[in-house]
Parts: C-alpha cells; sequence; structure tokens
C-alpha cells in the first residue's frame, strides 16, 4: 500500500519570538514519525515522507496528488493540533478518499476530542504506532466491510480487535483498548532516516551541537520518574524504562555513521539511567573508535566524576542537566526528585571531565512567586553552566499538570501558546506578565556577563561557533532594548 507520512507546515515565528528566533530555531529529525515508517517498509508498504518544518502547504498537496497514496498518517503535536486539522480539511477537499489517521502526543493524549473536531479524520493511533498502523493496514487490506464508518458513508471494517486505536463505528467514536507497550526494542527496525531529504536540513538549535549533519537517537523508552509536566504513554510508569541492547544501539550508530552524519545527539530522557548501561556503551563507543561526536542528557542524581569522564572519553562534548528551579520548593512541586546541591555537583564534576553543560530553568511552576523565580535566576547565575535555557511551564495534554489544572492554576485555550515560550499555564501565585518578565531578565543577565561573553569569544573554532555567536549577538541586543520581547504579539 502507498503510505504517506506527513508533519504539516508550520513556521518558526510561530514558536519562538522573531527578536531571538536566530538563536533559537531547530529542526530535529521526526523519530517517532520515521520509526513507524520504518516499520510500514518493512511490512512491504511504500512510503512517503513530507515535512511541514521546510515544505510549504502547496507543496505537501503537489506531494500528495503526485504520490497518490492509499493511507496518510499526520503528526500532531498540541501546537500543531489546528494545523493537523487544516490539513486533513484540505486533504478532503482535494479529493483524497483513502484512509485517514493522526497521531503523536496531542491525539494519544486526547483521541476523542481529536475525532469530535475532525470529522475528516478516520483513526487515531494511541500508542505504539510501530505495530498499531502495520495492523491497521492489514485489516484495511484484507478484511470484508462489516459496517459503514470512516468518512462520511465511506466503507470501513470493523476494527475493534486493533489495540491502541480510536476510530468511528458510524456516528460512534469508538476507544479501543490501549496496545501493550514494546518490551523488545531491537525487533524495531532504525528509523528510516533515508526519507528525510537534505540531512543537513536537520539541525539541533545554534551552539548545541559541534559537527554535522546530527543524527537523533533514542536509546530506550518509558520513565521511571514522575515530573509534573512529562507525558509518557504509560501514565502509571509501571513499565518504567525500557531499554535497547548496549548491541543494538551501537548497530545503528554505526548506521548513521554509514548514511553520513558525523554527531549524535542521544534524546533519551536520561541516558544514565541505568549507571552500568551507560558505562558499557562509552566504553564500546571508545573501543571501536568510531569518527563522531556527541551530545547526552542525564539527570543530575545519576551522574557521577568517573561516568562523565567516560563520556568524554568516548566523543561526548556536552550534557544537558535538567535543573529547572533552584529552589527546592519548586523542584518537589515539579517532583524532580533532586536537589540544588545535586545539581551543583552533577555540573562541577560535568565541567571538571571537560563537558560542555546545558540547564535549563523553568518559570510558573504552581507556587512559585516572582521571588521564587528571581532565585532561580541567582541560581543559574551562580551555577555558571555554559549555556542556559529559560522555559514556561507548559500543561501538555495527558500530563499530571493537565489532568489537574483546577488544583494548580489557569490555563490558556489557544494552542498556539503550548511551546515552552508562551505561557500556557499561569498558576495561582504568579502573572502572565511576571513570566514573561522573569524570562527576559533570566536571559539578558546571564548572557549579558563579561565572563559569559568572553568564554563564548575563546570558544570559536568554526564557521558554525561564529554563526552561533552572531545570532546570539542579536538576541541579546533585543533582550537589552526591549522589556516584553516574550510577550505575545496580541498582549500589546
Amino acid at each position: 500500500m502507498k503510505c504517506a507520512l506527513i508533519i504539516p507546515p508550520w513556521l518558526p515565528e510561530e514558536i519562538f519570538s522573531s527578536k531571538t528566533a536566530g538563536s533559537q530555531i531547530n529542526y530535529w529529525q521526526p523519530l517517532g514519525t520515521l520509526y513507524v515508517a520504518a516499520a510500514l517498509q518493512q511490512a512491504g508498504h511504500e512510503v512517503r515522507f513530507l515535512n511541514g518544518a521546510f515544505l510549504p502547504h502547496q507543496e505537501i498537496m503537489a506531494g500528495v496528488a503526485e504520490f497518490a497514496p492509499e493511507f496518510i498518517g499526520l503528526y500532531s503535536t498540541t501546537f500543531g493540533w489546528d494545523k493537523a486539522k487544516k490539513m486533513a480539511t484540505a486533504l478532503r477537499q482535494a479529493g483524497f478518499n483513502g484512509a485517514l489517521a493522526v497521531g503523536g502526543p496531542f491525539p494519544i493524549a486526547l483521541p476523542e476530542k481529536c475525532l469530535t473536531e475532525c470529522p475528516e479524520l478516520d483513526v487515531v493511533v494511541t500508542g505504539e504506532g510501530e505495530e498499531t498502523v502495520v495492523e491497521l493496514l492489514e485489516m484495511l487490506a484484507g478484511s470484508p466491510v462489516t459496517t459503514d464508518g470512516g468518512n462520511g458513508d465511506r466503507p470501513w471494517p470493523d476494527l475493534g480487535d486493533i489495540k491502541g486505536l480510536a476510530w468511528r463505528r458510524g456516528q460512534e467514536i469508538v476507544l479501543n483498548p490501549p496496545r501493550p507497550l514494546i518490551t523488545d526494542l531491537d525487533a524495531l527496525p532504525f528509523p528510516a532516516r533515508e526519507l528525510l531529504g537534505e540531512i543537513d536540513d536537520y539541525v539541533p538549535p545554534p551552539a548545541t551541537y559541534k559537527r554535522r549533519p546530527v543524527a537523533v537517537i533514542i536509546t530506550s523508552r518509558g520513565c521511571n520518574r514522575h515530573c509534573l509536566y512529562c507525558f509518557q504513554i504509560d501514565k502509571s510508569r509501571k513499565s518504567g524504562i525500557r531499554y535497547r541492547s548496549v548491541d543494538n544501539v551501537m548497530a545503528e550508530i554505526r548506521h548513521c555513521l554509514a548514511q553520513g552524519y558525523r554527531e549524535i545527539k542521544f534524546i533519551d530522557d536520561t541516558l544514565a539511567a541505568d549507571y552500568q548501561r551507560a558505562m558499557e556503551l562509552a566504553r564500546r563507543i571508545k573501543e571501536e573508535q568510531l569518527d563522531f561526536t556527541w551530545f547526552a542528557s542525564a539527570c543530575v542524581n545519576q551522574v557521577d566524576l568517573p561516568l562523565l569522564k567516560a563520556f568524554k572519553e568516548a566523543g561526548c562534548w556536552a550534557i544537558l542537566f535538567g535543573a529547572e528551579s533552584g529552589v527546592q520548593k519548586d523542584l518537589n512541586t515539579i517532583r524532580k526528585g533532586i536537589t540544588p546541591g545535586q545539581i551543583k555537583k552533577a555540573v562541577a564534576a560535568a565541567k571538571e571531565a571537560g563537558i560542555t553543560v546545558y540547564t535549563p530553568f523553568i518559570f510558573g511552576i504552581p507556587g512559585q512567586t516572582f521571588e521564587d523565580g528571581l532565585k532561580s535566576i541567582e541560581f543559574a547565575l551562580e551555577l555558571d553552566p555554559d549555556i542556559a535555557n529559560f522555559h514556561a511551564l507548559t500543561p501538555f495534554p495527558g500530563t499530571e499538570l493537565w489532568d489537574n489544572l483546577d488544583q494548580y492554576g489557569t490555563v490558556s485555550h489557544d494552542l498556539s501558546e503550548y511551546t515552552y515560550q508562551g505561557a500556557a499555564f499561569i498558576p495561582y501565585s504568579m502573572t502572565r506578565e511576571e513570566i514573561a518578565e522573569l524570562r527576559r531578565l533570566a536571559f539578558k543577565r546571564f548572557y549579558s556577563r563579561p565572563k559569559f561573553l568572553w568564554r563564548r569569544l575563546l570558544a570559536l573554532r568554526s564557521i558554525h561557533d561564529l554563526k552561533a555567536a552572531v545570532n546570539g549577538a542579536k538576541s541579546l541586543f533585543w533582550l537589552l532594548i526591549g522589556d516584553r520581547i516574550f510577550h505575545r504579539s496580541k498582549d500589546k
């Protein structure tokens, strides 16, 4: 079957402030979509990927018309849901009469809402798409029609036996049982990166990579932590973390290098959750003397100097620690399970190991006051990581925060604000204006320090470094002269 997988079009200025986009813009490899594409290919289907990060609406529509798929899968985040609805409507108006599905974090969290708001859709994939979509296409290709459903009066088979799916049975919306989580991750094919097109277009944020092209790899799925704002299919965290074997990860690394990639960003929430496995992965990378640099994320209470030195010796040049706050009360509220002391210790160890340190912080935590936010800024300055980011807490559907909004604060119904940039959530203890001001102050104070500017100047080694520095200087200029840089234009 011919299958088109589509990320609807979006523009950087819809997410980032136009004044700072140059130092924030990034284009990630969409691993979830690429995993589904690989599973479809393995099952014998022909797949085409159309990415709205680079293709405008008309080019996507033209690509669909030329390819003439029988199945289309749309991807949607919370921010992208309105765009997915628009794309679904346009596809039907253009005459597409095949099966139209949607997946991604927003549909997984709110499948019935998606089917209700978008009658053009036939199904929502609610989990483990690699198996669910393949089984769906097998059903569509080989099962007799038993009911009228799908879009309008088009004949449609009964999909009640497919776990991990929400669908239409006539006018009724049916929510099938969840699909069991995939435990043997080694059995999955590697993401179909050959569908990406120009791989150099896919870059993380400026100053967060050393070499191009950059591949994205995830070595595990799931989480055993309970952060208030984190989305996981396994909301109860009963399944914990499911790991790929080190052999399987190494095989994918070699596969990426053969495709021309020269840096890898490991996007596991924490690569160090299993300490011995992380140490073994670093040992194997070093042992094989593979030519690539890499970036990872880790939780501060799961690393130590020996592990970080092993990372460095294996080619790790940077690590992200989710600091989030310098105030213990706020860390407790978001259930981070760490202390400011542990953050300091991990950052100091990474610096000693010679690894560049990135630390994101969050404003708008329930119960956080403006004064607490100022303390976090002071903590960030004291911590002195190489790069810091300052986000607004976002209540994504499917998270503990979303499920208990009335307990914590008020929420915007404008989905375009669900980007870590707009203040979609306002705790009872703070105002929207205070969150925007804290973000502005934090960026301004952190990045205008002579110590930071001198360090960045000494670190310039390439044209990429120079471009990142220029974009950062432009952002800093606007931070210094503007006091409403993180306020949305409609609020001005």
